[in-house]
């Protein structure tokens, strides 16, 4: 008798359930790919925009594994490449952080409208 709650209960939440598909990952991805877009065309924060940057690149790394895991889900090739996209990103970190540094050591100011380097 005390089995049969139990047993109802799992019915139902086996009814319940929600499968995270494809299509739920596209979306967080294109939400957060949106976001950091947003961000990197609207701040005038240097380094903001290098977070709103890394943000979109997430954003990429997380369509790429939707897509390994849901299309051909024995190969790995997507979990590869995300892994060489963080490798490039930590890469252009490290160079856009070492340029910022640079700029502000010579004008105090890391805003990018008051950056001027390529004008005559």
């Amino acid at each position: 008798m005390r089995g049969e709650g139990n047993k109802e209960r799992k019915d139902r939440k086996d009814k319940e359930a929600v499968e995270i598909g494809l299509t739920h990952y596209l979306v967080l991805s294109a939400v957060l790919f949106c976001i950091g877009l947003y961000g990197a065309l609207t701040r005038r924060n240097a380094v903001i925009i290098l977070m709103c940057i890394e943000l979109m690149l997430n954003a990429v790394n997380i369509s790429l594994v939707a897509f390994s895991s849901y299309i051909v889900p024995v190969m790995l090739s997507g979990q590869v490449f995300a892994i060489f996209v963080m490798v490039v990103a930590a890469a252009e970190v490290a160079v856009g952080i070492g340029i910022i540094l640079a700029i502000y050591r010579q004008f105090t100011d890391i805003d990018v409208n008051n950056i001027n380097l390529l004008k005559w």
